[in-house]
């Protein structure tokens, strides 16, 4: 495949920038000098432990559609860097999303990698990893500042392979078809390897398309947009880990690996519930401490439902005992014991965090979310004793049924914690994801669910710290989330419009965006919860 070419004119800035991050844009009448970027891309790599340099004649670029500090925090997105590195043949370096794109693209810099600072559009594979629906316009990004067509029918063989994946895939990929060139589907161990096997025995662009059209767990939208089951690695793939450590992410020089893969529940709201994939795998803790490098002080241990490892406190007392600091991503409030609890502050944990998602009893039982208020309040009560300054819990707004009276439990729950710990709530709007039984469930109207925000503060009245996400992009992560190619159509011209939350209203009005009619998958249960059954949704009412 030949190179790619140049950099393109101005585009805007991503929404993703704008609700998830704090820019400091550049403001002088010169240019930041490209110098300046790649100084700073210099001083990230020199700050790192495990960054793979090789010479290989076929090359990756692969990408992260949002800042170093976000995509260097993703385990999977390590996993395919290392992975691809394995190989004899071919190199994989990083390229992400510049902390900010305006300031980039007024130095004339066209996006390059880390390892070489080469131009992304030199690479043969530009692969990216998408965790979730909003990085669509960090895609849109990176590709302008290569000067890539973002349209995939405006791409041919003068152009990179444009490749996605990674968590998204395992929810709504339809919206990415318009851009990518091939798709891939679920578990990137083994799929990542069947799409280099081909590449590697490809006589040119086309036939490698064919070739990986054929392919189990690969899409690719020129041949056929069909969508069909997410890939599972193999078992001894098993665990994803930590391949570079840095300073500069945020999770600050912290080794990651997973104990576990999957979960052994059933919420009906989540995409990693237990029908996912065969549902969780466990990895003995004797492995995980053996692929864990002795340099590494910090320790992170990630997965869906880490605390439903049977082994967890086991693991956990090994890992303490030996002088590590140690996290852990998923607590469930009816797993923390007195001894795991004071083994996590003795690790350095200074902050509980667990969720109980529904604001009141009935819901959580409506979603089969097992977690009761008496395993909360005793969350609480452990995190007074073990001296930790405050308990987080997250939550959703808006779910289906959802009253007043659910939220006014809710604040009186919160006051009765923060007699107990200092609290603070993490609210997020209920989303429906597609490929869980609440697919297909409506977004509750933004003016209703910034109500319910409202009378939770004025409820509380200072006794807990209230962290909510916006309730406007969680309304355009719900329109990308539940709607097919137009939707990601409608993302690339709310984008091109500038990216404020009119632009996609206006976007998803001209395209004619409408969510999809329920369509739940097999759940391995004769009866869903009372709250799996709604009317079907539309536009309106959202605004």
């Amino acid at each position: 495949m030949k190179k790619g070419r140049g950099l393109a004119g101005s585009a805007s800035r991503s929404p993703l920038c704008r609700c998830r991050f704090t820019i400091v844009r550049y403001t002088g009448l010169l240019r930041m000098p490209r110098w300046n970027h790649i100084e700073t891309i210099k001083v990230r790599l020199a700050a790192e432990v495990g960054t793979i340099h090789k010479p290989a004649a076929r090359r990756v670029a692969l990408c992260y559609p949002s800042p170093y500090h976000v995509g260097m925090s993703s385990l999977g997105f390590q996993t395919i860097y290392r992975e691809i590195n394995r190989r004899p043949d071919v190199a994989a370096e990083r390229a992400f999303l510049p902390d900010d794109v305006a300031e980039w693209r007024e130095s004339r810099l066209p996006l390059v990698t880390y390892e070489s600072q080469l131009p992304v559009s030199e690479f043969e594979i530009v692969a990216f990893s998408i965790s979730f629906e909003l990085e669509i316009t960090g895609l849109f990004e990176m590709l302008q500042l290569s000067d890539l067509p973002v349209l995939a029918s405006e791409r041919d063989a003068s152009h990179p392979l444009v490749v996605a994946g990674g968590p998204l895939t395992f929810s709504n990929p339809v919206t990415l078809l318009p851009f990518v060139d091939v798709l891939l589907l679920g578990e990137g161990e083994e799929l990542v390897h069947s799409m280099l096997d081909a590449w590697e025995g490809a006589e040119d662009r086309e036939r490698l398309l064919d070739r990986l059209a054929e392919l189990p767990g690969i899409v690719v939208p020129s041949r056929s947009g069909a969508i069909g089951p997410v890939a599972k690695a193999l078992d001894d793939r098993l665990p994803a880990r930590s391949q570079i450590v840095t300073p500069n992410t945020e999770l600050r020089s912290m080794f990651l690996i997973e104990p576990e893969r999957g979960c052994s529940r059933g919420c009906t709201y989540c995409v990693m519930r237990r029908t996912t994939n065969g549902g969780m795998r466990t990895v003995p803790p004797e492995h995980v401490l053996e692929l864990i490098p002795d340099e590494a002080r910090r320790v992170g241990l990630v997965g869906a439902a880490v605390t439903d490892h049977p082994r967890i406190v086991e693991l956990l007392r090994t890992l303490v005992d030996s002088g590590r600091e140690v996290g852990i991503s998923s607590l469930r409030a009816d797993r923390l014991t007195d001894e795991l609890v004071g083994l996590l502050a003795r690790g350095g944990a200074r902050t509980l965090t667990t969720a109980s998602d529904g604001a009141s009893e009935r819901l959580r039982k409506a979603i089969d979310r097992k977690t009761d208020e008496k395993a909360l309040l005793e969350a609480a009560r452990l995190a007074r004793k073990h001296g930790f300054r405050q308990l987080k819990l997250y939550m959703m707004v808006g779910l289906p049924g959802e009253t007043e009276d659910d939220i006014d439990e809710l604040i009186r729950f919160g006051t009765e914690v923060s007699k107990i710990v200092p609290l603070a709530y993490g609210v997020a709007p209920f989303v429906a994801k597609r490929n869980t039984p609440m697919d297909g469930a409506p977004f509750e109207a933004i003016a209703s669910i910034e109500r319910k925000l409202d009378r939770l503060r004025k409820g509380l009245r200072g006794r807990a710290e209230i962290r909510p996400a916006s309730a406007r992009w969680a309304w355009v992560e719900y329109m990308l989330a539940q709607s097919g190619e137009e939707a990601g159509l409608a993302a690339l011209e709310a984008w091109r419009a500038g990216g404020a939350f009119a632009d996609w209203k206006r976007a998803f009005r001209n395209r004619g965006v409408e969510p999809f009619m329920k369509e739940r998958p097999i759940d391995g249960r004769l009866e869903l919860p009372t709250l799996a059954a709604w009317p079907t949704v539309g536009l309106s009412g959202r605004d």
